[in-house]
């Protein structure tokens, strides 16, 4: 639809053009001239025959040319997020916060008693670690309270029902 119009218009301006040639070839030898003579007004009629078909094969040049092809913006690049991982480490949370509170005795007495409940197999020493941990968690999942582990005040029942 597009290149329709234009070709209509660049055939409108083409015929203009060479209507207009025609009348100035015709006009310029009819023309009372006094300083000029003959030679003078053909010299001047071939310039000007000169300009008006060299515009004339610029203007069907450029109608004959391909249209410029389009551009179109690169397609997007998508990539996956890096995958972001966090590890939280035992000695972070609640529970270990909560055990390194008590003094050596009562943490000792902590993992006798997850022992003698068979959730502990660990040496007695006192020192929180990843044994004592899952030996916790197991306890406290076993007895209903895993959700006190969350805070360090839950975590706190939990080992004062196993210390008295």
């Amino acid at each position: 639809m597009l290149t329709a119009a234009k070709t209509v218009r660049t055939t409108a301006r083409t015929t203009a053009l060479a209507a207009l040639t025609a009348l100035s070839v015709a006009a310029i030898p009819a023309a009372p001239a006094r300083a000029w003579g003959e030679g003078e007004q053909n010299f001047v009629a071939g310039v000007v025959t000169a300009v008006v078909v060299g515009e004339m094969l610029k203007q069907g040049r450029k109608s004959r040319a391909a249209p410029p092809a389009p551009t179109y913006a690169p397609a997007p690049v998508y990539a996956d997020p890096a995958p972001t991982y966090t590890t939280t480490s035992i000695y972070a949370t609640p529970v270990a916060r909560a055990f390194n509170t008590y003094s050596a005795a009562e943490r000792k007495a902590i993992q006798r008693s997850l022992r003698q409940a068979g959730y502990y197999a660990g040496g007695i020493d006192g020192s929180f670690g990843p044994r004592t941990y899952n030996a916790v968690v197991s306890y406290a999942r076993d007895a209903g309270a895993a959700g006190n582990l969350r805070t360090t005040g839950g975590a706190f029942a939990v080992y004062d029902g196993l210390i008295f």
